[in-house]
Parts: C-alpha cells; sequence; structure tokens
C-alpha cells in the first residue's frame, strides 16, 4: 500500500461511512421489521430477515480478506460497496418476506467483503502505534450507530415508506465508493496466485450450514437441524482436505494457527459469545424480572455502548506504552466481572446493578478487542493481513451466532422446566413484555420462572466469560511496530 499517495483523512472518512452504513443496518432493521413483516406476510420466516445476513457475511468474510491480498483492497471495497448498495436498492422493493430475505443474502454478501477489508486497509496506511487511534474511531461508530439506528428506523417508519430504511445506504455507500476512488490508491500487485475456488466453496457452504444449524437449534432439534449438521461435517472435511492438498489455500491453516492468531481469536471468540447473551437477555430481565419500563431496560443495555468506546479508546492510546498482551488480558478481567454482577441480581435488585455490569463488560470489550485485532495484523506481513483481520472478524461473527444458540438453548431449558415443571408458553412470556401478565392473574409466577430461567443463563454466561482470560495469558507478547507500514 503506498499510503504516501493515499489522502489518509479521507480514507478513513470513508472507512467510517462504511461501517456505520453496515452498523446503523443491524439496528435499524430490527426496529422497522415489524411493521415490515406485517406488510410482507409469512410471519414464521422473521428471523431469517436477520439470520440471513449474518449467514452470508459470516460465510464469506474469510474469502474476501483472502482476495484482498491477492488482488489488493480497493477492487475488494468497491466490490463489496457495489453488491450492498444493490441488495439495499432491492430489499427497498421487496414484495414478500422470501424475497426480502434473498435480497438481505446478498447484502451480507456485500458486508462480508467490506467490514474485514476497510479494517485492513486502516492497518496498510498506519503504523502499529497510530492505528490503535483510527480502530477506537471505527469502535465510536459502531456504538454511535447502535444508539442512532431506533431512533432513525423510527423516524423513517413514521413519516416514509418502509423502503428507505435500506434506500437511506445509497447515498452514504457512493460517498464512501467515491472517496476510496479518487483518495486510495494502491501498488499493481505483480502476484499470480491461482484462486482456491473449491476450498472457498466448500468452505462457505460448510459455514451457512453450521449457521442454519444453530439458528434452528434454538426452536429444538428437527429433521433439518440434524440434516444442516451432517452437511457442515462433510463439508468442513472436504475443506480440511482440499486444504491440505493446494499450494495457495483459500484458509492458511499455518496462518490461523500461529500462536498469537489462534489464541487472540479465541479470545474474541468467547467475549462475541458473552456479549451476545448481555444484548440478548440483559434487556428481558430489567424489563420482566426487575418491572422497569422499556425506557429503563433500554438504559441498561446502553451503557455497553458507553463503555466499549471508552475502553477502545483508553486501549489504543496506552498500548504503545504497555503492551497490546498486557491490555488484553485487563480487558478479559474485566468482562467476566461484569457477568458477576448480572449472576448477582435478583428481582428485588436495582436496574442501576444490571447497568454496572454492563458498562464493566463494555469497557472489557473495549480493552480486549481493539488490542486483539492489532496484535492479529502485527502478527503477520503486508501480503497476508487481509486474511488475518477476516480471521479476526469471523471468530467474532462465529462467536455472536454461537452465543444466540447456546444461551438461547439454556433459556429454553430453563422456561420448559420451571413453574413446578410446567413449561412457559410463548403467550405468557409476550403477556409479561407487553405488561399484562399481571391481569391474567399468574404474572407473579412467570416472572419467578423466568428469572430462575434468566440466571442459569447468566451464569453460563459468566462461564464462558471465564474462558477469555486463560486464552489472553495464551498469547505471546509482540510489539508493536512504530514505523510506516511498507507497502504491501
Amino acid at each position: 500500500m503506498t499510503h504516501k499517495t493515499s489522502h489518509r483523512g479521507l480514507v478513513v472518512v470513508a472507512i467510517m461511512a462504511t461501517m456505520a452504513m453496515i452498523a446503523i443496518e443491524a439496528t435499524i432493521v430490527s426496529t422497522a421489521m415489524p411493521q415490515i413483516a406485517a406488510q410482507l406476510g409469512q410471519i414464521n420466516l422473521y428471523s431469517w430477515v436477520f439470520s440471513s445476513f449474518l449467514l452470508t457475511q459470516t460465510a464469506t468474510t474469510v474469502i474476501f480478506g483472502k482476495l484482498a491480498d491477492i488482488y489488493g483492497r480497493k477492487p475488494v471495497l468497491l466490490l463489496g460497496i457495489a453488491l450492498f448498495l444493490l441488495a439495499s436498492i432491492l430489499a427497498g422493493f421487496a414484495w414478500s418476506m422470501p424475497s426480502m430475505i434473498a435480497f438481505r443474502l446478498l447484502q451480507g454478501i456485500g458486508a462480508g467483503a467490506l467490514q474485514p477489508v476497510a479494517m485492513t486497509v486502516v492497518a496498510d496506511l498506519f503504523p502499529g502505534s497510530q492505528r490503535g487511534k483510527v480502530q477506537g474511531y471505527l469502535a465510536s461508530v459502531w456504538a454511535l450507530s447502535a444508539v442512532v439506528g431506533p431512533l432513525l428506523g423510527s423516524i423513517i417508519i413514521h413519516n416514509l415508506p418502509w423502503a428507505w430504511i435500506f434506500w437511506i445506504n445509497v447515498p452514504v455507500g457512493l460517498l464512501a465508493a467515491l472517496c476510496f476512488i479518487l483518495f486510495l490508491h494502491e501498488e499493481k500487485r505483480p502476484r499470480v496466485v491461482s484462486i482456491d475456488v473449491l476450498g472457498a466453496a466448500f468452505f462457505a457452504v460448510s459455514i451457512s450450514a453450521l449457521m442454519i444449524a444453530l439458528t434452528e437449534v434454538e426452536a429444538g432439534f428437527s429433521n433439518s437441524t440434524v440434516a444442516a449438521f451432517v452437511i457442515f461435517l462433510f463439508s468442513l472435511v472436504a475443506f480440511i482436505w482440499q486444504e491440505r492438498r493446494v499450494d495457495a489455500p483459500m484458509v492458511a491453516p499455518d496462518l490461523w494457527l500461529r500462536r498469537p492468531i489462534a489464541f487472540a481469536n479465541l479470545a474474541v471468540f468467547f467475549a462475541s459469545m458473552a456479549i451476545m447473551g448481555l444484548t440478548t437477555f440483559l434487556p428481558m430481565y430489567v424489563q420482566t424480572v426487575l418491572n422497569q419500563s422499556p425506557l429503563v431496560a433500554g438504559f441498561a443495555l446502553t451503557m455497553l455502548l458507553f463503555g466499549w468506546p471508552c475502553g477502545a479508546t483508553i486501549a489504543s492510546r496506552q498500548f504503545t506504552r504497555f503492551g497490546l498482551r498486557p491490555i488484553m488480558i485487563v480487558g478479559s478481567l474485566f468482562i467476566p466481572v461484569g457477568t458477576c454482577l448480572l449472576v448477582l441480581l435478583t428481582p428485588s435488585s436495582s436496574p442501576v446493578l444490571a447497568a454496572t455490569g454492563s458498562l464493566i463488560m463494555g469497557f472489557g470489550m473495549g480493552l480486549l478487542n481493539i488490542s486483539a485485532l492489532i496484535l492479529t495484523q502485527e502478527s503477520v506481513s503486508a501480503s497476508d493481513r487481509g486474511s488475518a483481520t477476516a480471521s479476526n472478524v469471523f471468530s467474532r461473527n462465529l462467536g455472536s451466532t454461537l452465543g444466540a444458540a447456546v444461551l438461547g438453548a439454556v433459556l429454553t431449558y430453563g422456561l420448559s422446566h420451571a413453574n413446578n415443571g410446567q413449561a412457559i408458553t410463548p403467550e405468557q412470556l409476550r403477556a409479561l413484555l407487553n405488561g399484562t401478565g399481571m391481569a391474567l392473574g399468574s404474572g407473579e409466577e412467570i416472572r419467578l420462572a423466568l428469572q430462575h430461567a434468566l440466571h442459569a443463563t447468566f451464569i453460563v454466561m459468566m462461564l464462558i466469560a471465564v474462558l477469555i482470560v486463560p486464552a489472553c495469558l495464551s498469547v505471546p507478547h509482540l510489539k508493536t511496530s512504530e514505523a510506516e507500514p511498507k507497502n504491501a
């Protein structure tokens, strides 16, 4: 990467716009989806509007990271923006739930190209000692988008056709693409590498099958769940066989198994599982068990989004002084401490305790994620940086998906064995969330049963969070580069 001819400031602005486009998409769609589903019908497919995006994003992240190493960052970024914007335009014209899911699948492919490659560009343009500050800006973009997204979605859905939920991406994406075209300059890449198409196909099939299985298993084992697991296992074996026999594998085992990368990604994987539990179940606990308003529940979760950029900012400013590994270890200690506070919650607890746990977990994530990403990038040469960055993003996405499945299964089990052996029905839970449970006469019993089920979920979250500590302790010490990045 010839950073001397690239306008770094404007490229960073384009990267932040790209990240905001992906980040806001998640929250803005979740806000508007109830109204969209009411118009399109087939409510049974509701969850797949979200799962389909995450499925293709996770399955293609590693593939695009490798392609960025072969063909350069700029072509992959522009391809990702084109796919994302095309899918956004088509989603606005969706005429049914299956068509919406199809366009979300395409949108996820675009996001799979954008997220890891944009982070790789930051590593190309800035030395390790400066990179943390820029990554801190990107973390702030994600946090701000999580707050702005629901508000923006609510404004659009009440004042404009719902199609604008997706079309709002178009001007942002076009502006980012223009900045990349004008201000991001790369050297010509003379590398001639045969692309491992078969390996990429096996990888995409295996990860897609795993994601489908994890999504379906929350509702219990069925024939489709078992079939997805079988396809995952067969395609995974075929993928490993393919990668061992080709000269230029799509996913190089020697890169993924390097000690710094392997343990940094493992730490991020466990952390993402724990955070998924927090974002999914803490608002439910505050609203139902603590009997607080949705506003208070939202505030408790928002503390995560306050702590995260604070931790990221501190990590970005201090890792050159203390080192990446020590900051990762400190971050790994904060996350289980936060989960301990959630385990201590009782029906008589103050929502301040829940908010404090959320704040501490967010702060730990800010310290851990930035340090793990920079350490991963510093562990490889510039020619493998896209693949290494993609492995970090992949670990986050897979951890989030597995966390939702595992913790969702714990909650389902708890609800089915609570209330003196009588399972709590979805209708009873919905009535409690809507505030009508007490009127039905059994609200207090359901609330107590839900407290036991969520308490078990928080205990499992804590056990997962504890695993982050040995993963970080296993990361070797690595000195960050002070010099400007060399041309890739």
